[in-house]
Parts: C-alpha cells; sequence; structure tokens
C-alpha cells in the first residue's frame, strides 16, 4: 500500500504543478502559434491525466512513464551536448532544471512492475486464433 501512495505523490506532483502553472494559460492569452499551442494543450492534457493517477494509480502509469521518456530524451539529446561543450546557457539552462524534477517522477515508479507487465509479459495477440469462433474478440 505504501508504493501505490507514493505513486499517488508522484501523481500529486507531476499534475498539480502542471495545472498550478498550465490551467490559467487556458483562459485570457494571446492567440498560440502552432509549436506552443500543441505543447501547452499536451501540458494540460497530461495535467488531467495525472491528477487521474491519483485515483487510479497502476492504471494510469503509462503517463508517467511518457513523462519520463520524453525528459530523459530530451536531457540526452539536447541538454547533455550543450552542457559537455559548455554551452548550456540561458532558456535552455532553465528548462534543463526545471526537467530535472523527472527524478522525483522516476522514483516513485515501481520499476519491477513495469518491467512484469510491459517488458515480460506476454503481448496480446495480433489476429484470432483460427479455433476462435466469429464475434469472440480473443
Amino acid at each position: 500500500m505504501w508504493q501505490l501512495n507514493l505513486l499517488r505523490v508522484g501523481y500529486l506532483v507531476m499534475g498539480v504543478g502542471l495545472a498550478v502553472i498550465k490551467w490559467p494559460l487556458l483562459f485570457g492569452h494571446e492567440p498560440w502559434g502552432l509549436a506552443e499551442g500543441t505543447k501547452e494543450c499536451l501540458l494540460i492534457a497530461m495535467s488531467f491525466l495525472a491528477l487521474l493517477g491519483v485515483r487510479y494509480p497502476q492504471r494510469m502509469l503509462p503517463i508517467l512513464l511518457l513523462e519520463v521518456s520524453w525528459k530523459l530524451l530530451w536531457l540526452g539529446v539536447v541538454a547533455l551536448p550543450l552542457w559537455s561543450g559548455d554551452q548550456l546557457e540561458g532558456a535552455t539552462r532553465t528548462q534543463a532544471g526545471a526537467v530535472l524534477w523527472v527524478v522525483v517522477i522516476a522514483a516513485v515508479i515501481p520499476w519491477r512492475h513495469v518491467l512484469a507487465q510491459y517488458v515480460t509479459a506476454p503481448g496480446e495477440p495480433w489476429r484470432r486464433s483460427r479455433r476462435a469462433k466469429s464475434g469472440d474478440v480473443s
């Protein structure tokens, strides 16, 4: 039970943090361009789904995995090369600092469960078995 509650803390950090910063942007903003509008709507939707994770922590686990995945990818592909070349500065440096909060989310994810559910568990069938009757889903 403590692991589920710890997972809920991760959802709260992500959901409330994004809600406080992003939800007010829905009202009274200048028209967004394509990239900014896409980013803001994606983050607002992710905050809503993260808040659902407080109620359904295991079912919403893919939202946390998406959060960790994109942030680690960004750190490795964007921030790390700039940092290693001593060119991490300005807005990119600020963004890197914000993205590093991903350690909180990564720390609460039950990685054994993730491996068991998403990596080592058998996948769902790609087609119906020959023995299945028409109308069956399996």
